[in-house]
């Protein structure tokens, strides 16, 4: 029997606009002692299913069957659902900043959730809490309980949230993009890990994922979802080398992996349909390059073969590999310098209680150069000091000792009036598109904020500049007035760009740009950075930890760790001859989405009408 069986699960959310339908006959089941994979763009009901049949979200009207252990969950009581999660179902959630409290140490957050299922005193509570931080990957772990959130980075934050889940040995783990905006080691770590707690433990893991590459290296089955709706599933191997549904392809194709170094990446035409007024039809077809008129008229019908893959479709998908994309000439390396890092460090004095101080080195002599319309792009772990590096170059945090010089000036030196100035041509674009737009101003606000500040335009003068930008990027300058809230993930980047433009920058850092946003928009992000680039003749710092991308978009490569570069080269010379076993920890780390083949035929087993 299946750990997890549900049985058409629907879930409909009562709006404003009218009734969302989140998810609409979904069903799956999940071996015991499987990872089980979902994925799909954003917005396709991936947390939202494995959330509701949870109880995590009130008010929502849920139909069908969720079977856990032979019980359903859907018919549990509030009390009944609040003693099975922790204890026998664990949640690891996408942002470990926003789910751990900042007010509370590290070790009281753990410990209670021991003490919220188990009568342990508090000594043997934090024993256990301090083990489980070990088992994760956190060094000194009896000693860092007493540590707050904000107190450790990025990837530590995400392995205390999964020691969390993990503490009480549940039999069943739903991680929901658990290393999302993690670096590569860290996420081979932290799948690692949980693939270790499933064999030797015997949990049983739902991941929830758009890191297509990372689904294709752990998960034993999978199950890829749109518009709240199951388009395929099957076990993970076939489902990727030779997917049944377009939609799978159209994903697949998006990586950049698939695509030449040079050309513009694919990226699956339209956006994801409102859930408001589901189509009888397909759900796919308006975006579908298969599409065919019996699409738009009829429900597909589910196709069940041989292989074990299933698929919602009227027809079976057809691969052409062909990429008809034209590859751009090689570009000549640009040798105008634009900037130059010369031996720069950085150390912070920091509080170790009583009044006593320690020194903390976050960069350690760093020295390059940037030429004009480069692209240099920047990895290496967590922790290594390189977003420490981008905000000293962009001049917000000052340098302990070295020389930055931009375009011939010596930025050290400058008065705080000149900086003001010399911040016009270095701008930022940050990783987490919603948390770095005012969700109170307007979007013409906010594209227009670096106007105001130097004061370049006033009144229509400036809302025609801004409705250039927003034009420039691919967003409708009709929409100037809305809210950030009222834009997808996608949509929010492309607004962080048009600010960053607005004053005709020379330099442009990218920090984790598009960690965040699945493949297919990603995608879209990337081809509009290429074109801008070339339109503008802009220069790029593009920090990343996903190395696929930074293939893709850079033309030398900086590698970091502990605070300093380690090694620096042209882009293929690194990726094909790495000097630094650092360098090969980082690649060998990496999860590349496979390319599909051409598909052979499959056995048809049956054809369920009505399957939509």
């Amino acid at each position: 029997m299946p750990l997890l069986e549900a049985r058409n699960i629907s879930i409909r959310i009562p709006t404003e606009d009218g009734i969302l339908h989140a998810a609409r006959n979904v069903s799956f089941t999940v071996e015991a002692g499987s990872l089980f994979g979902i994925a799909g763009e954003s917005g396709s009901g991936k947390s939202v299913l494995t959330q509701a049949i949870m109880g995590l979200l009130p008010g929502v009207e849920i139909e069908g069957e969720c079977l856990f252990e032979g019980r359903d969950l859907l018919k549990m009581t509030p009390a009944e659902l609040r003693a099975l999660r922790g204890a026998r179902i664990g949640m690891v959630f996408q942002d470990p900043l926003s789910s751990l409290h900042p007010y509370y140490t590290i070790g009281r957050q753990i410990t209670e959730v021991i003490h919220a299922h188990e009568k342990v005193s508090n000594t043997e509570a934090r024993a256990r809490a301090a083990e489980m931080l070990e088992k994760v990957g956190i060094k000194d772990a009896a000693a860092r309980l007493d540590d707050y959130p904000h107190q450790f980075s990025g990837g530590m934050r995400q392995r205390v949230m999964i020691a969390m889940a993990l503490v009480l040995r549940p039999s069943l783990i739903i991680a929901d993009e658990p290393t999302t905006a993690l670096d590569v080691t860290v996420q081979a770590q932290i799948v690692a890990l949980l693939d270790e707690m499933r064999r030797e433990l015997g949990i049983t893991v739902i991941m929830i994922t758009h890191d297509l590459g990372l689904m294709a290296s752990v998960a034993d089955k999978v199950m890829i979802m749109y518009g709240g709706t199951r388009l395929e599933i099957g076990p993970a191997k076939g489902l990727f080398a030779a997917p049944a549904h377009p939609y799978t392809f159209g994903l697949l194709r998006a990586s950049p992996a698939a695509a030449r170094q040079g050309t513009e990446l694919y990226s699956i035409p339209g956006r994801p349909p409102s859930l408001l007024a589901r189509p009888k039809a397909c759900i796919f077809a308006p975006r579908c390059a298969q599409v065919q008129p019996i699409c738009q008229i009829e429900a597909p019908p589910n196709r069940a073969y041989a292989c074990g893959t299933e698929a919602l479709c009227h027809f079976e998908a057809r691969i052409d590999r062909a990429d008809t994309a034209p590859a751009q000439p090689a570009r000549k390396p640009p040798t105008d310098r634009l900037l130059s890092v010369q031996d720069v460090a950085l150390t912070y004095t920091m509080s170790s209680g009583f009044g006593a101080k320690r020194q903390l080195d976050v960069l350690k002599g760093i020295t390059l150069e940037v030429a004009r319309g480069e692209t240099l792009g920047l990895v290496g772990e967590s922790g290594c000091g390189k977003s420490t590096l981008a905000r000293v170059i962009a001049g917000l945090v000052p340098a302990t000792r070295g020389k930055v010089d931009f375009d011939g000036i010596d930025v050290g030196a400058l008065t705080p009036k000149a900086w003001r100035d010399m911040r016009r041509r270095v701008q930022l674009v940050f990783q987490d598109p919603f948390g770095s737009l005012n969700p109170r101003r307007r979007v013409g606000a906010i594209i227009g904020e670096p106007f105001r500040i130097h004061g370049l335009a006033k009144g229509e003068a400036r809302k025609n500049e801004v409705r250039r930008l927003m034009e420039l990027v691919g967003l409708n300058p009709e929409h100037y007035n809305r809210f950030p809230s009222e834009f997808s993930g996608g949509q929010r980047q492309r607004i962080g760009i048009a600010r960053a433009l607005a004053l005709n920058p020379d330099l442009v850092i990218f920090d984790e740009p598009v960690s965040a946003l699945d493949v297919s928009i990603q995608a879209q992000i990337l081809n509009l950075m290429q074109e801008l680039q070339q339109k503008l003749g802009l220069t790029y710092l593009f920090i990343s930890h996903d190395l696929s991308v930074v293939r893709h978009m850079c033309d030398r490569i900086a590698v970091m760790n502990a605070g300093r570069i380690i090694e620096m080269d042209a882009t293929e010379q690194i990726f094909q001859h790495p000097q630094q076993d650092y360098t090969r920890t980082l690649l060998d780390a990496s999860h590349v989405p496979p390319v599909p083949v051409q598909a052979q035929p499959r056995e048809l087993l049956r054809l369920e009408q009505g399957a939509a």
